[in-house]
């Protein structure tokens, strides 16, 4: 896989059967992850079944999508009675993060991005597509490559925190020579 790539589903905050269909992986808005009918790797060929989420750019692409923003306008600006919550950046970050490891993907804009970017950013046309151009604590939608790049920084935050292994406590070694040499015998 080459690419992840970010969206809104326009719907309500939780997966429905559309959503399961053209998106691998569905956040919902407590941060549930839901997954899609079909596996990242069905989008390696677009010869076969495959999640559909962006025009002309399916092959290669790993689809996750916020559900969110059912009744959402740009202009002017409302973001519907669905709108993105922080459990949901929370959950897709830490997702992005994951899946960005499990595939070998590097967090840049051209390799995890929002729907709103690949137009700008890959040069391949999209309709006039803003999701997601908008997060919680904006009060209008931003610049594409804006809110990609806080969405990118919360990726790369969820990456650190998904590799960091805190120390044991100092007394757990104690506890485990204990263990190794009485752990074995009876009374």
């Amino acid at each position: 896989m080459e690419r992840i790539i970010i969206h809104w589903t326009a719907g309500t905050h939780n997966a429905g059967d559309l959503d399961r269909r053209h998106y691998h992986f569905v956040v919902e808005g407590d941060g549930t992850v839901v997954t899609g009918q079909y596996e990242p790797e069905d989008n390696a060929s677009t010869a076969t079944p495959y999640a559909a989420h962006t025009r002309s750019l399916n092959t290669g692409s790993i689809g996750v999508a916020f559900a969110a923003m059912h009744g959402a306008k740009e202009r002017p600006f409302s973001a519907g009675k669905y709108p993105i919550t922080e459990a949901q950046i929370d959950a897709l970050t830490a997702l992005v993060a994951d899946l960005g490891d499990k595939y070998r993907i590097p967090i840049t804009p051209r390799t995890i991005l929002t729907h709103a970017e690949v137009q700008g950013t890959l040069g391949v046309t999209q309709r006039g597509k803003w999701d997601v151009m908008w997060l919680p604590g904006m009060t209008q939608p931003g610049h594409p490559e804006t809110v990609g790049n806080l969405l990118r920084e919360r990726v790369r935050l969820a990456t650190i925190k998904s590799t960091e292994h805190p120390p044991a406590p100092w007394w757990m070694g104690i506890v485990a020579a204990f263990a190794a040499i009485f752990g074995g015998r009876k009374r």
